[in-house]
């Protein structure tokens, strides 16, 4: 479902004095990197931006770019895209830039996700996730009236937006000098990616508002469940605010949620946060707690990135996370339960709110050994020279694809473009 929210013609240039309008709204730790970013852009076609959870790059780093002077192409308005792992991040994200501006989603800034978006006229800012992306490029190689593509939370490593980053650095060189490039993230090897973007700058933000200490609580034999609801419960009664903690799955969440509705208190909300929920009950989850009254939100990775909920100051991690596996032989793709990465616990670190009481996070020690043992999301394109691969490809894939349109076959058909044994699928393993 697409919403069109003004059909008439509208005025989409930036409203005078909008960046003052933004920066005096609330002061954020990435303001102070805003200048040596935009001066990058202005003499660059792509950056690079490292900054850490909660400095304000996703709400407000593109509002900023939208009033540049090269956001105008050919003294034409122009969109910048952003990209999202998810759609709740993508939601949110929208909400949030919406409500800086005093605007409701659809005006200023946009949202193109499946069967939900709101654009119009007058929209400059699109938020959108990294799947409609690479349709969008696949489509039009050429991504007419886009001045810029905004890669957020990078460090997720999704196929989708690998593929994305080596289409559009493809069209960049080939079709579209002008587009702007710029791949921002709290955990990524600013260096490494520069350097894949034809030595980028690298611009870095650095200081949290507030610190967050960090505390290992030991595993025992005990499933994961009962080990997390106890921990949730000591949290609950030595610390006060919300409680965001993550589990893998689904089914864990389940379980762990009926093992506390015993245990909380009558002025608990217990609320699940995963994939397969309606929007509704995301929204409702992400909401802050009512006025006298407390929040334990247990989630999946989905809470990991451009998700903050408000009034959360306790995050416990169980240190692991469900990712899909690719096994070739069978041709199928199964869920494991895996160790997350340092990438990954520091960035659940910096889901809660900015706020100006430390804050408290408890990590289960499985997660410890697996910063150690299992850090490829700390260095971005572990295995630089497959990374290159992809981007290498990119040509290859815009033919496949145009070869797939001539036959009448969908690219996003589960037939396959390439043959299983081919060098390009195996340049895709990341």
């Amino acid at each position: 479902m697409l919403v069109i929210m003004d059909s008439g013609l509208a005025d989409s240039r930036p409203r005078p004095g909008m960046t003052d309008e933004i920066m005096d709204s609330s002061p954020l730790p990435i303001d102070a990197a805003l200048p040596e970013l935009t001066a990058a852009l202005r003499g660059n076609n792509a950056a690079v931006l490292v900054a850490p959870p909660g400095a304000g790059k996703t709400t407000r780093v593109p509002l900023i770019l939208a009033a540049e002077p090269w956001a105008r192409l050919s003294g034409q308005t122009s969109r910048i895209l952003v990209l999202e792992p998810r759609r709740l991040a993508a939601r949110a994200a929208a909400a949030r830039m919406a409500h800086n501006l005093g605007e409701a989603v659809g005006e200023t800034v946009g949202l193109r996700v499946r069967f939900g978006s709101k654009v119009s006229r007058k929209t400059r800012i699109e938020i959108v996730t990294e799947g409609i992306f690479t349709r969008m490029i696949v489509d039009d190689a050429t991504l007419a009236g886009v001045a810029a593509v905004l890669f957020d939370e990078f460090h997720e490593r999704s196929l989708d937006a690998d593929l994305g980053l080596a289409l559009a650095r493809d069209a960049q060189q080939g079709l579209r000098e002008d587009l702007k490039i710029l791949v921002m993230s709290a955990t990524i090897d600013g260096a490494r990616v520069g350097a894949l973007l034809g030595g980028a700058p690298v611009i870095e933000s650095q200081g949290r508002i507030f610190p967050v200490e960090t505390r290992y609580v030991g595993r025992d034999a005990r499933p994961i469940e009962p080990q997390l609801a106890d921990t949730i419960a000591r949290a609950m009664r030595a610390e006060r605010g919300s409680v965001l903690a993550f589990l893998p799955g689904a089914a864990e969440i389940r379980r762990t949620q009926n093992l506390l509705e015993n245990r909380a208190d009558e002025a608990t909300d217990i609320v699940p946060l995963y994939g397969a929920l309606g929007g509704d009950e995301q929204v409702r989850a992400i909401e802050p707690a009512r006025p006298g009254r407390r929040k334990i939100v247990l989630a999946t990775s989905i809470a990991e990135t451009s998700i903050t909920i408000e009034g959360v100051r306790v995050v416990v991690d169980s240190g692991l996370a469900r990712v899909p596996r690719y096994e070739p032989d069978v041709g199928v793709t199964r869920l494991d339960t895996v160790r997350v990465s340092r990438a990954a616990a520091n960035q659940r670190r910096g889901t809660r709110p900015k706020q100006a009481d430390p804050a408290i996070e408890s990590t289960h020690q499985s997660c410890r050994g697996a910063a150690a043992e299992h850090d490829n999301g700390v260095g971005l394109f572990p295995q630089s020279d497959q990374a290159s691969a992809v981007i290498a490809s990119a040509p290859l894939i815009r033919a496949a694809s145009a070869a797939a349109r001539k036959r009448s076959i969908s690219p996003s058909s589960t037939a396959p473009v390439f043959p299983v044994s081919t060098p390009v699928r195996r340049s895709f393993t990341i």
